[in-house]
């Protein structure tokens, strides 16, 4: 585990030297996301200065919401970015040169890329959770668990989702609209679903777990709150490496020769 988390943390310093390399191209994509972002929830200030709330979420619920989500979110690409080409690399055969490393191939395809406009997305998610009113003393814990188990949902959902290519092949497109489509339920307030669908919401797309329990934790804090946080997204985790294993079983090599530096 030691060796493990050093590998980890070389692999991460590396790719993150490597995004901010180009100083110009890194400020650009992290500030046009940062204001993508902002003027995106233009949208629901709008909503909410006409319509006071929506069943007890107000905009400062919404402000939290969103901040924690695009957080999350810029984690997930700024460390992990690599799973969103996890389907190409699968098809492709480049999951060859992952495979004759002695680490985890799985945690060298998520940790190959960082995506330099995730850093917007951290800025601004901070911000608005600050602007939200909720970021106290006592909820700065729950927030940065609450920021770190989204990342780690959407890491492992991604990765689920793009894990079906070891079955049904090539569905590239298919696998990076059904992820951001988990994004996009994760950005609505909780009270407008119901039945069926919110059940839907914390198993077959874990928006819950994104969203949703965080934000609670960031409203009214508690130890049990956290805990089903920080529960998701270890069951999440784990079902994704082990559905990623089950899928090397059925992986046909690309007979590709490389080594990966």
């Amino acid at each position: 585990m030691r060796n493990t988390l050093r590998f980890l943390k070389a692999l991460l310093t590396t790719n993150l030297k490597a995004s901010i390399a180009l100083r110009g191209a890194f400020l650009m994509q992290a500030t046009f996301m940062l204001l993508n972002n902002l003027i995106f929830f233009v949208m629901w200030w709008v909503f909410f200065d006409r319509f006071e709330e929506v069943r007890g979420w107000r905009v400062e619920d919404m402000l939290a919401m969103y901040g924690m989500v695009a957080a999350s979110f810029g984690m997930f690409v700024v460390f992990g970015a690599g799973a969103r080409d996890l389907t190409r690399v699968i098809i492709e055969g480049d999951l060859d040169s992952f495979l004759g490393q002695p680490k985890s191939p799985l945690l060298q395809v998520v940790c190959a890329r960082s995506q330099a406009s995730g850093w917007g997305d951290i800025v601004s998610g901070l911000l608005m959770i600050a602007w939200s009113g909720y970021m106290g003393v006592g909820a700065v814990v729950p927030a940065l668990i609450g920021m770190t188990c989204g990342a780690v949902v959407l890491l492992a959902s991604t990765v689920l989702i793009h894990c079906s290519a070891f079955w049904l092949g090539n569905n590239d497109d298919l696998n990076r609209a059904a992820s951001e489509f988990l994004v996009l339920f994760s950005v609505y307030p909780k009270t407008v679903f119901s039945g069926a669908l919110k059940f839907a919401l914390f198993t077959i797309l874990p928006a819950g777990f994104i969203s949703f329990l965080p934000v609670e934790t960031l409203r009214a804090p508690s130890f049990m709150g956290v805990a089903a946080v920080v529960g998701g997204a270890v069951l999440y985790a784990g079902l994704a490496v082990g559905v990623f294993r089950a899928g090397l079983r059925r992986y046909e090599s690309g007979n590709r020769f490389g080594v990966r530096a």
